[in-house]
């Protein structure tokens, strides 16, 4: 998943959409009640999950809607709807028991019936509309609801990572949904979602502005363990310097990511500061698909490396990110363990053998010191997202070390909705663009981050635009060996082969930095932050200190 007058909002953010009167009781150290304000530089682009694609969105999701299982603090897997599960002995059954006398926020009732609709609905429209959900439901044929709560999910072909793929699919209302599921699932993609929301999580969505505030209050329905809040509001900040005054001025409690510029003001200022291992990871992205109608120089493998050899990853490790963030190089980060390929390393800083490798290639400098390749010069426009935290710092630096190979450099900074539009444009062909920078916030299973360059992904989570049948057969391989070993094999095979074709460079692995104010204690951290899709804990777990 992709990262990605104030007074009157403060105001909206206590009173607006978060439950009235605070409760004022205290159990210990636990104080009941109250509104947790919350601060990102991030979005949520789309409340629809067939649209989505901010990591933010999707973290929403989890707070908003049942997940069949979800991550305990130890990253294994506990009950979230479903309370337990069995598999059958040719692995092609699966049946989950799910949560008696659940409720949905309107009052309907929440029953394995919901489950079932929305996984065959992935499965009918996975190759459209629902296309950002087929690694999710790979292999699943149909799913069945004999009664309120058994959900039995028949696949295939037995698969190896049946619990990672539902503890991301999110669990829709058949009753709010089923109508946009007509006509061959067309219309899926167009309907808002707008708040306030039919919930069956932990929260119910109140009010939602683009680019400027989620409401949340606390959901009475919701099946699970209550939060101890009456609710929270997520505040979206333009930059982070306005991020960071907010927080030193108490107009929120919190950050959902520190930027690292910022970490000794805001420890000085007396703010809770964590930093932990995090899975956000940033890259460098060619148009990978070989159909790209200019600049087709960009497709060689050869010019790939010399561009990730005239990449200063240790520079913008030190300069971008103040040392918080380590030098990439796999697709899969080091803090998922085992599935990380630790023989994947970064190209050396080379910018002499950069040079030479263009010149093989015969693309020579012309008078203003920029290569010539195919007829043009060696001119190409970068798209970034202005939401993420330092790009711009980032790409100054690539941007500089590029010309001393002779390349140009331009930066073109879109909302992340549109620089997803112009990756993607003309109609999801991925013929325009030539270059990006963007993140991505990978999952601890690795399936989803290995899916986003499947074939099947263009239009859905692709943003290179690769597509190889050679690659697409491994992906398929890892998901049905149930041989955990033998899958890791697999997965880093995989790896190395993206460490080859390049549709990204990736430059770092970030840690991830939160903040609070010690008003506030409870958070449960990980390695998407405390605000996070892999569990519901963490805001549930949530509290005033007494």
């Amino acid at each position: 998943m992709k990262r990605s007058a104030l007074a009157l909002l403060v105001l909206a953010l206590a009173v607006a959409g978060c439950g009235g009167k605070s409760k004022s009781a205290s159990k210990g150290n636990v104080k009941e009640g109250g509104v947790l304000r919350l601060g990102t530089s991030s979005r949520i682009d789309s409340l629809n999950p067939f649209v989505a694609f901010n990591q933010d969105a999707y973290t929403t999701f989890m707070y908003i809607y049942p997940f069949l299982v979800q991550y305990d603090r130890s990253l294994h897997f506990t009950a979230d709807f479903a309370t337990s599960w069995q598999v059958s002995t040719d692995g092609k059954t699966w049946t989950f028991h799910t949560r008696p006398g659940a409720k949905w926020s309107d009052g309907k009732p929440l029953t394995a019936s919901d489950a079932a609709w929305t996984i065959n609905t992935d499965v009918a429209f996975q190759k459209g509309t629902a296309a950002n959900a087929a690694g999710l439901v790979a292999h699943i044929t149909k799913a069945a609801a004999p009664n309120a709560t058994t959900l039995v999910v028949h696949y295939a072909t037995p698969v190896g990572n049946v619990l990672g793929q539902f503890q991301q699919l999110a669990i829709l209302p058949k009753h709010v949904w089923a109508t946009y599921a007509a006509n061959k699932g067309k219309n899926l993609k167009t309907f808002p979602n707008g708040a306030p929301i039919v919930s069956g999580g932990a929260f119910i969505l109140t009010k939602f502005k683009k680019d400027e505030i989620a409401l949340f209050k606390r959901n009475p329905s919701f099946y699970g363990p209550k939060p101890h809040i009456d609710g929270f509001g997520l505040r979206m900040f333009s930059n982070d310097d306005a991020l960071i005054s907010a927080m030193k001025a108490h107009e929120i409690d919190g950050i959902e990511s520190v930027p690292p510029t910022a970490i000794a003001t805001l420890k000085k200022a007396g703010v809770v500061v964590t930093q932990v291992p995090g899975v956000t990871e940033n890259d460098f992205i060619f148009n990978s698909n070989p159909k790209k109608t200019s600049h087709r120089e960009l497709l060689n493998p050869t010019l790939r490396e010399a561009f990730a050899h005239a990449i200063d990853r240790t520079k913008i490790a030190h300069v971008a990110w103040l040392d918080t963030a380590k030098p990439a190089a796999s697709i899969i980060p080091p803090s998922t363990g085992v599935w990380h390929d630790p023989n994947v390393k970064p190209e050396s800083f080379d910018i002499a053998l950069a040079n030479k490798q263009l010149d093989s290639l015969g693309y020579k400098k012309g008078p203003d010191g920029i290569r010539v390749a195919g007829g043009h010069k060696m001119s190409y426009v970068v798209i970034t997202p202005t939401d993420l935290t330092g790009v711009d710092r980032t790409f100054q630096i690539i941007q500089a070390d590029f010309k001393t190979i002779g390349v140009d450099l331009t930066q073109k900074a879109l909302d992340s909705s549109a620089a997803f539009d112009a990756i993607t444009a003309p109609s999801t062909k991925y013929l325009n663009f030539d270059l990006a920078m963007w993140d991505w916030v990978p999952l601890i299973d690795p399936d989803f981050m290995l899916s986003v360059v499947t074939c099947g992904q263009y239009g859905g989570w692709s943003d290179s635009g690769y597509c190889n049948k050679a690659y697409d057969a491994l992906y398929a391989k890892q998901g049905t060996t149930l041989n955990q070993k033998e899958r890791r094999l697999i997965v880093y095979q995989m790896q190395e082969k993206l460490a080859r074709d390049k549709p990204y460079i990736f430059l770092n692995y970030e840690s991830w930095i939160s903040a609070h104010s010690k008003g506030w204690d409870g958070f449960v951290s990980s390695p998407q932050g405390p605000f996070n899709s892999l569990s519901k804990e963490s805001f549930t777990s949530v509290h005033r200190v007494g």
